[in-house]
């Protein structure tokens, strides 16, 4: 060991032994999988995580298969999955974890704050909710939180979700009927795709606008948009 090294393994005994004594750090460290697809963000999730005395990184995944088999593989105490994934997205890799884990503790990380995405992750199972924005303090403090047992929503989310609280969802058909008029679908055009009559198009563009608080067909695809109820 190098003299240097000495002085700064004794400085983090020194810290281990007072934060567990103050009860801030546990007797075994949190073990972390980190699910994100974009090598970079990755690269410095495994950086922050490794550089804390807390916590481990037991695995790292770039997709939903890999997300699973590794899952299966570590049993991790906290995974960070990135809600946007190559195939099949974060949440519906979650509800194939916590359907084989029911308690799984799943944070979903990602930069959306619309509040289709953040419903659609919570009520699925999520246990918290982190933006990729949010300051370095607060990611660690939220899974440190998490792992003691409190589910967690960033402040800013929060206040997405209250401002749609008591919407009426969007139904299936009339989100498919958005979804063709984001892809630049005519209402006949619509209605030879789903196989329905032209005047049931126009009722169901009609409650759909209503339902998002739009002008018209095009803005109500811009406020979809922003709310994450489409994707481009």
């Amino acid at each position: 060991m190098h003299s240097s090294q000495a002085p700064q393994q004794a400085h983090l005994a020194w810290y281990l032994v007072e934060e567990r004594q103050l009860g801030v750090v546990p007797d075994k460290p949190i073990r972390i999988l980190a699910v994100e697809d974009h090598p970079v963000f990755r690269k410095g999730l495994t950086t922050i995580i490794e550089s804390e005395p807390d916590m481990i990184l037991v695995g790292q995944a770039a997709n939903a298969a890999e997300a699973i088999t590794e899952f299966r593989r570590h049993r991790p105490d906290i995974t960070l999955m990135d809600l946007r994934l190559p195939g099949t997205n974060g949440t519906d890799t979650l509800i194939t974890i916590r359907g084989e884990f029911p308690d799984a503790r799943i944070i979903m990380l990602t930069t959306s704050d619309g509040d289709a995405d953040i419903q659609r992750a919570m009520r699925a199972g999520a246990w918290g909710y982190i933006l990729k924005s949010m300051p370095l303090e607060e990611l660690l403090a939220v899974v440190r939180s998490v792992h003691a047992g409190r589910r967690h929503v960033p402040a800013e989310v929060a206040v997405r979700l209250a401002e749609y609280l008591g919407e009426k969802d969007l139904t299936t058909r009339e989100l498919e009927v958005l979804q063709l008029i984001r892809d630049g679908y005519r209402n006949k055009q619509i209605a030879d795709r789903l196989l329905i009559a032209e005047t049931t198009v126009s009722f169901h563009i009609k409650n759909l606008v209503s339902k998002l608080g739009a002008n018209d067909r095009t803005h109500a695809v811009t406020i979809a948009l922003r709310r994450g109820l489409l994707h481009i």
